[in-house]
């Protein structure tokens, strides 16, 4: 499936062109702080992806913008206004998230399953509408899952099943998609696929976040690369500026050679094998003994497709 695939038409405030904003974001559990000052900004049509160790913060930052986890402090905007000042629902006009452990009610056929990417634009007054098929058969072709349209969700592979949550989330029409660990045990050809929707969604003028564990992918696929440790930004900025063996080092405690791709010049991470490179990854951090940080755990569609109405 080619980038320019993935795009989809915008509609109202759900368009394209629309940064994120992230100032001084701290969040924690139980007093514990998980996420410490970050900030960056995510342009309209970019990728970023949030790298590190587990339990360095990644997805209680992710979960903190997509106002699942209330930060203790700093901001989160889109186009200009705060997120979190918002109703539930306005916010999910602006932001979707794709959660890393997505869940769906037993029998859900794909269909179903992507129609809920429009829960945010329903209400009292505004019911299904051609809109709201038009949306979701974008979606559907822009991840082909089309032909799947009748099947149930339980009935697929796992890349075939991430390729619908991915149109569900595609179907909310938000400027602004969170992808947490979206290839997660995914093997290598569809972990590609679903992040050239990616890059295929940002191309067509939306903000693409997601948290990767893979750096050697972030440097691929990613127009900017947040790397994180114990819940600080230790770099920020383009693949070939940031992505370095100094870097690998910082964040997983192991040696590495930065070769550069032919095809596109984006950096290679090939690690050096080691004995004793047993890295801040098997040691639980704060973000991981709360649990959460690293696992959203179970999500009804519903809620997915409307993230910020957890509290509603």
């Amino acid at each position: 499936m080619s980038e320019a695939q993935a795009a989809a038409p915008g509609d109202g405030a759900g368009g394209a062109g629309w940064s994120l904003e992230v100032s001084g974001l701290s969040a924690g559990y139980s007093g514990a702080p998980a996420v410490r000052d970050v900030s960056f900004t995510a342009g309209a049509g970019r990728v970023v992806a949030i790298v590190g160790p587990n339990g360095c913060g990644k997805s209680t930052l992710l979960r903190s913008i997509a106002r699942l986890h209330k930060p203790t402090a700093g901001s989160v905007t889109v186009g200009g206004e705060d997120l979190w000042r918002m109703r539930p629902r306005q916010a999910a006009h602006r932001v979707a998230l794709l959660p890393q452990s997505p869940q769906a009610p037993e029998a859900l056929t794909v269909a179903g399953l992507v129609g809920y990417g429009r829960h945010p634009h329903q209400g009292l007054f505004r019911q299904w509408s051609v809109r709201d098929e038009q949306a979701v058969a974008a979606a559907m072709d822009a991840t082909n899952t089309t032909p799947l349209a009748g099947r149930r969700l339980d009935e697929l592979s796992g890349g075939q099943r991430q390729r619908c949550w991915f149109a569900m989330v595609m179907a909310q029409e938000s400027p602004v998609l969170l992808l947490d660990e979206p290839t997660s045990a995914l093997d290598l050809g569809h972990a590609a696929g679903v992040l050239g929707l990616a890059r295929g969604v940002a191309r067509a003028g939306r903000t693409v976040v997601m948290v990767l564990h893979d750096i050697g992918a972030a440097a691929r696929y990613a127009d900017d690369v947040l790397a994180m440790r114990d819940g600080e930004v230790v770099a920020w900025g383009p693949p070939a500026e940031v992505v370095d063996a100094a870097l690998v080092r910082a964040l997983f405690d192991i040696d590495a050679d930065i070769l550069t791709a032919p095809s596109d010049g984006a950096p290679v991470v090939v690690t050096k094998e080691s004995a004793d490179a047993a890295g801040p990854a098997d040691a639980a951090g704060p973000a991981d003994a709360a649990g959460p940080a690293d696992s959203p755990g179970p999500s009804e569609p519903a809620r997915v497709a409307e993230a910020a109405a957890v509290r509603a």
